[in-house]
């Protein structure tokens, strides 16, 4: 019973995907993969982990989560040149970027429509179209 493992979804996930489950990856992906569909940075992931008593540096952080996103079990969502999340949602969907907490939150895939894409150079393949719509706090006058 996979329940009584904490870290059996984890240990699975990681053996599927060809990765070792080292200690750093297997403590790294709990705290990804146990609580539901969630956007980090690596810098965030690292305090969260710090906190939880897991030693592990910054830099294995984010060549973690790197390794993870090519092995497909993360999304790579790159708000702009400084800002690069980590999203544990694989399906199509797209975001909400909040301008005053720096926090993404999920558009369902069908929530947005994209028209009038250019044609894809020869040679290539569309992968998939990513909208990110940022937002912030109505400001009012008062």
């Amino acid at each position: 019973m996979s329940g009584d493992r904490p870290y059996a979804q984890t240990l699975q996930a990681l053996r599927d995907k060809g990765l070792r489950p080292t200690r750093q990856r297997l403590a790294l992906g709990r705290l990804l993969f146990d609580g539901g569909d969630r956007h980090v940075t690596a810098e965030a992931l690292h305090a969260e982990a710090s906190k939880g008593g897991v030693r592990v540096s910054l830099a294995t952080v984010y060549n973690t989560l790197h390794q993870f996103t090519d092995a497909g079990l993360l999304r790579q969502v790159v708000v702009d040149g400084g800002c690069t999340y980590f999203d544990t949602n694989l399906s199509d969907h797209h975001h909400f970027y909040h301008v005053d907490d720096a926090r993404l939150e999920d558009i369902p895939g069908d929530g947005i429509t994209v028209t009038g894409l250019p044609q894809v150079p020869d040679g290539a393949a569309l992968e998939r179209v990513e909208v990110i719509v940022r937002v912030q706090s109505a400001k009012t006058d008062g």
